[in-house]
């Protein structure tokens, strides 16, 4: 179930088989939907909430789909230039600064 309130909602995969899911890469965009976007992380899935990070806002797909994974705790958008912390995903609220376009 979708929920753009919270960003890090683990989505109820469990009806699936999970080694039918993983991808060949450990980071992938899932979904996107006009709240954000579900991104599979090496055996987890978050929510990124647009409400939570409006830098994704007006991304295309292609731009969200070309993410890195260069450390544990650090997501790389190069054609957004966006760096993101996972923690910053899964607790938005120790993370006060805010995106601000301009």
């Amino acid at each position: 179930m979708l929920s753009p309130v919270g960003s890090a909602v683990p989505r109820d995969l469990s009806q699936y088989d999970r080694t039918q899911m993983r991808s060949s890469t450990p980071v992938e965009i899932t979904n996107v939907s006009r709240h954000g976007f579900w991104i599979w992380l090496g055996g987890r899935e978050l929510f990124v909430s647009f409400t939570e990070f409006p830098e994704f806002q007006d991304a295309s797909v292609a731009q969200l789909t070309a993410v890195e994974w260069p450390s544990p705790d650090h997501l790389y958008w190069p054609a957004l230039d966006i760096d993101l912390s996972v923690r910053s995903i899964e607790h938005p609220g120790e993370f006060p600064l805010r995106f601000q376009a301009g």
